[in-house]
């Protein structure tokens, strides 16, 4: 996901509310979870997923960037962004799987609520999310899971699978590109507008 002409940091938010305002398929209730609702799995940057309810849907449109979390139990829960989109084809993605959340949870307002301090908190604090992540990953990457009751039936695997793959891409998006994002998003945090070729990012 790295290309070499692209900026440290790329606003999305022209680009999705051109999409939100353009394509019939979007409506503007699907944006209209509250910050204070928000999982604590979810990436710093604008789009972030609150009191969700899609049924484990959202990866279908936005498996780069949607994730599950195990909330209820054995079973998947609500949802998060692991990845902030970086071009338009993402943005689209993520209004998507958005736009499958039965509650709305979902919001696109991050930018007014993310601090300086609490991006670097969140990054101090990585190693939480990664450690349930592996945990996760290791459970629903199983071909048995005996003490998930009727969630044991092998009709559901793929799709455990499924949430699996993307606990561990969001595992190596920690290790391997997260950190240059943020400082990117540290920068627009602070200047509000994109960090020019060779210009220095915050630290994190």
């Amino acid at each position: 996901m790295t290309h070499a002409n692209r900026p440290a940091y790329w606003d999305p938010m022209p680009t999705a509310r051109r999409l939100m305002e353009s394509t019939a398929h979007f409506e503007p209730r699907i944006l209209r979870g509250r910050w204070e609702d928000r999982n604590w799995r979810n990436v710093p940057g604008p789009f972030y997923a609150g009191a969700t309810d899609e049924m484990a849907l959202g990866r279908l449109d936005a498996p780069h960037h949607i994730c599950y979390d195990d909330d209820h139990g054995g079973g998947f829960g609500t949802v998060f962004v692991y990845r902030q989109p970086t071009d338009e084809g993402q943005v689209f993605d993520v209004l998507c799987g958005a736009s499958l959340d039965l509650y709305e949870g979902y919001n696109w307002d991050g930018d007014d609520h993310w601090t300086v301090e609490a991006v670097r908190a969140w990054w101090a604090d990585r190693g939480r999310v990664r450690v349930w992540a592996v945990d996760i990953a290791a459970d629903w990457g199983a071909d048995t899971h005996p003490h998930w009751g009727s969630n044991n039936d092998p009709r559901f695997l793929g799709h455990y699978h499924d949430a699996a793959q993307g606990h561990r891409d969001f595992i190596a998006h920690i290790d391997d590109g997260l950190e240059s994002y943020l400082r990117g998003y540290l920068f627009w945090l602070e200047q509000r507008r994109e960090p020019r070729p060779g210009e220095a990012l915050p630290r994190l």
